[in-house]
């Protein structure tokens, strides 16, 4: 069959009709930002699925269908060298969590390739795995020929999230796009011209930590072997569409020609051109993406990703010609473009475009300095005779100010150099190693851990969480883990992970800190809860002291929350809802929340925006909080599909994970999040909410710190304590002190000001003295006193005074000292007409400031020196006069 022009929409919807139709569960993308630690972004399409590939959770369906959102870093330098790259994707997948496997996942991939999408079977080629000789029967058995299929080795069909996790051999599918796009010979010659559609990945291991691409360690066999495949819209729709790359699919091809209207050309121009306008377009689509999912400019982590893409962007924009503003017109475009897929880049409008406008006028400020930074180094290496740029110089301008390696580059090749590139690399992977080696041990020490969960939970099941409709329970002890090993029992004194069948206690999760409390056993030990948190994904593990007795796997237990911490963490969290709610009201949609903590009678709350909230409008956010508690709206908890939880409005938060039925919590018609902690029943529980404060904690980042409840209370009873204790200092009542202060601090200042000003009239009248004192030498005249009662700055000012005012006038040194707390301090000036003849204040300091223990500072008329020998200064003045007589003498 040939195939046939199809637009992205339809893609999408005959990929999802196909597996639905044969008992695939449709699933929503996750975001771009997950809850998995070990993600940055998400890479692929299986990661919100990587619990039950590992057995961690219950899968609600046996097989699933999505489209993913899926972000590569990785990929960044390719984009605009190929014709299939992108940092941003959408991956098209289908999963059995041990259900089918290799026959039917092979079988769906064939059908739907050549009958639903129309491919032309004589232009596909398979690779598999050198060792999987199953997987080449069963795509012979579909007729495809020998000749098609090809061996290739680990870097090409294994598949892993370069992390620890699921992993297992996969077998690709390609697409012959032709002989002018490369050579023949296959997916193991040429990648351009045949390029990978589909991978379809076996699911049957699981990789440890460590390794690189075809060498990382395998643990073991997952309990089910599961399917994962990834079909790429953009490759597909670049085919579908006789499209020459991604870029000039309908999915960027309303961008592309945004961006050449900015250029005022046309595209492709020459080859650096095309790839430029490859780069501007492709990229616009990752940063509208990223932003919409949360993502905000930083200086590391997914921050610094957007960051990055956003200034390759701005760079192969003025490539281009372009000079003025070119993100917020191409991201707008892809908004326009995608924002019916993927709703959320509607919502996000706003803040798309304010946040690319805000980092492309502080990247413009950050290439004019980086520019001239590079220039000076440029012209220290030219004036040394040198024709490479060091490799530390770009290391340090990459690193320090945000100026793209290959700027440096570019700029140092017009100026006749070249780059040290290979210490720059070594520089940049030194700094990676290092950041990698202080995550290696956390991360070994959780997977140990993780492997106790996972035999605990094999033996004996998940945690029955009972704490939302109670805070006791009487429970078994399941199993103990100490260091990451399972032990049969714990004694007095000592601090171990304690896990239950069932359990009163929440676990730290969606910002709320975990419940402590106390457990109890039949024996009559105690043990002291410190802190509870999810193991696995529906498995509590309990921090616990034991604090006398001996406690045992198997052991009835007697657990305990403590009721006043948990009322007080419940009343916490549900103001934080309400406190989100208002701050969107009071600053716009885009304030969203993006992390929190939730704590006893605290919280603390981090969302986005673009600059320091003004002070007004953070008390109208805490009016508004406020009144709307002391409205007493009911809070209510419900259940539904997440589907039916987002059509109903329902805010989910950006990295959380959530399952198919998900937990809503309304607070009155003001507040709708998905949320799976603890709350008060009606909001004047929850009050009041008193706002301490509001800081930047990153890049469009901001937070606010809050106390709630009895908290709040304490702390204004201690302000209207510290107001009464002012007002009877000013001896005057509450109402009147602010006033009666602004006029005692008016009358102070103007106090102050009359101190300045008889203390300037008196220092004038000492340099006068000092002046008239002066010693005659061959050359001028000599001043070296020591003083008491100054500062070391009205030392400089008395020396600087003193050196214009000898009699008769002519050339004059001046040298002072003082000591005070423990510190000698010297100053010396020099009047102007030494200056011409080279004398330098300095000069005249440097040796006195050895004798006192420190050095001196000062190039022109004034210096001062400073050390930690007061005892000698009588002895540095000495040397000193000694010294400013050579001086003036001319020897």
């Amino acid at each position: 069959m040939r195939a046939t022009t199809m637009r992205s929409t339809q893609i999408r919807s005959v990929f999802t009709d196909f597996f639905t139709a044969r008992g695939h569960q449709p699933v929503p993308s996750s975001p771009l930002v997950l809850s998995d630690p070990t993600l940055l972004l998400a890479n692929a399409g299986m990661n919100q699925f990587k619990p039950y590939f590992l057995g961690e959770a219950t899968p609600p369906y046996p097989r699933a269908t999505s489209i993913q959102k899926c972000a590569r870093t990785s990929d960044i330098d390719n984009v605009g060298r190929t014709a299939r790259h992108a940092t941003f994707f959408e991956m098209m997948g289908n999963f059995s969590f041990g259900d089918y496997f290799k026959a039917e996942a092979i079988a769906y991939a064939w059908e739907l390739l050549t009958e639903g999408y129309g491919l032309d079977e004589d232009r596909l080629w398979v690779t598999v795995h050198h060792e999987d000789h199953e997987t080449e029967r069963l795509w012979r058995r579909l007729g495809v020929r020998a000749d098609r299929i090809q061996r290739l080795g680990m870097a090409d069909n294994y598949w892993s999230m370069g992390v620890p996790g699921p992993c297992g051999p996969s077998s690709e599918l390609a697409y012959d796009r032709g002989p002018a796009f490369g050579r023949e010979g296959g997916p193991a010659v040429d990648g351009e011209r045949y390029v990978e559609l589909w991978n379809l990945v076996f699911m049957q291991s699981r990789r440890g930590e460590g390794g690189e691409k075809t060498d990382f360690p395998i643990l073991g066999d997952l309990a089910t072997r599961s399917i994962d495949t990834g079909l790429g819209l953009d490759r597909l729709a670049a085919i579908l569409q006789g499209a020459e790359n991604v870029c000039t699919t309908d999915l960027l091809r309303p961008t592309l020609q945004v961006v050449q209207e900015l250029a005022g050309r046309e595209y492709p121009g020459g080859a650096e051109e095309k790839v430029s306008f490859q780069v501007v377009t492709e990229h616009a689509r990752s940063i509208a993406f990223l932003i919409a999912d949360g993502v905000l400019p930083a200086r590391d982590g997914r921050g610094y990703v957007l960051r990055r893409l956003v200034r390759r962007a701005i760079r192969h924009a003025r490539l281009l010609g372009v000079e003025g503003p070119v993100l917020p017109a191409t991201t707008a475009s892809v908004v326009a473009n995608l924002g019916g897929a993927w709703p959320e880049l509607a919502a996000h409008a706003a803040l798309i475009e304010r946040v690319v406008t805000a980092e492309e006028e502080s990247f413009g400020r950050t290439l004019g300095q980086g520019t001239r930074l590079l220039d000076a180094a440029i012209a220290r290496t030219r004036a040394a005779g040198a024709t490479r740029l060091p490799g530390e110089t770009a290391f340090e301008l990459h690193d320090t100010y945000g100026f793209p390696v290959e700027l440096t580059v570019e700029a140092a090749r017009e100026a006749g150099l070249t780059v040290a590139e290979d210490r720059f690399a070594a520089l940049l992977e030194e700094q990676r190693r290092r950041a990698k080696a202080g995550g290696r041990a956390r991360t070994a020490e959780a997977l140990r851990r993780a492997d106790a969960y996972r035999e605990l939970s094999a033996r004996h099941g998940r945690t029955v969480f009972v704490g939302y409709e109670r805070l006791t329970a009487e429970a078994t002890v399941l199993g103990l883990v100490d260091d990451g090993r399972v032990v049969p029992g714990a004694a007095e004194g000592a601090t171990v992970e304690l896990v239950l069948d069932r359990s009163p206690f929440y676990a730290a999760s969606g910002g709320q800190v975990g419940d402590t409390g106390t457990v109890r056993t039949a024996g009559g030990a105690l043990l002291e809860v410190v802190d509870t948190r999810p193991g696995l994904e529906g498995f509590h593990v309990h921090t616990v002291r034991v604090a006398s007795g001996e406690v045992r796997a198997g052991e009835v237990v007697e657990a305990r929350v403590d009721g006043p911490r948990r009322e007080a963490v419940a009343r916490s969290h549900s103001a934080t809802h309400v406190l989100h709610a208002m701050l969107r009201r009071t600053l716009g949609e885009h304030a969203r929340q993006q992390g929190s903590l939730v704590d006893a009678g605290r919280l603390r709350l981090d969302f986005a925006h673009l600059g320091p909230v003004d002070p007004t409008a953070l008390a109208t956010v805490e009016t508004l909080v406020n009144d709307y508690l002391l409205d007493d709206p009911e809070v209510r908890v419900w259940h539904a599909s997440r589907a039916e939880a987002e059509a109903a409005g329902a805010t989910a938060l950006f990295g959380e994970r959530y399952g198919e039925r998900v937990r809503i919590v309304d607070i009155g018609d003001a507040s709708r999040e998905l949320c799976g902690g603890t709350h008060v029943g009606h909001g004047s529980n929850a009050g009041p909410v008193r706002l301490l404060g509001e800081s930047s904690v990153g890049s469009n980042l901001r937070r606010i710190e809050a106390l709630t409840g009895r908290d709040a209370l304490r702390y204004h009873d201690g302000e209207r304590r510290l107001l009464q204790e002012l007002a009877g200092l000013l001896g005057t009542p509450v109402g009147d002190a602010p006033e009666a202060l602004r006029a005692r601090l008016g009358e102070l200042a103007a106090a102050q000001r009359e101190l300045r000003r008889l203390r300037e009239e008196e220092l004038r009248e000492r340099a006068a003295l000092l002046g008239a004192r002066a010693r005659r030498v061959p050359g001028g005249g000599v001043v070296a006193e020591r003083l008491e009662d100054v500062t070391p700055r009205e030392l400089r000012a008395l020396a600087a005074d003193a050196a214009g005012r000898l009699p008769g006038g002519g050339p004059a040194v001046v040298v002072l000292g003082t000591a005070s707390d423990g510190r000698a301090s010297l100053a010396a000036a020099v009047s102007p007409d030494l200056l011409d003849r080279g004398v330098r204040a300095g000069g005249v300091l440097a040796e006195a400031a050895r004798v006192v223990g420190g050095g001196a500072g000062g190039e022109g008329a004034v210096a001062s020196a400073g050390g930690r020998r007061p005892e000698a200064l009588d002895q540095a003045l000495a040397v000193a006069a000694g010294e400013a007589a050579r001086l003036l003498g001319g020897g």
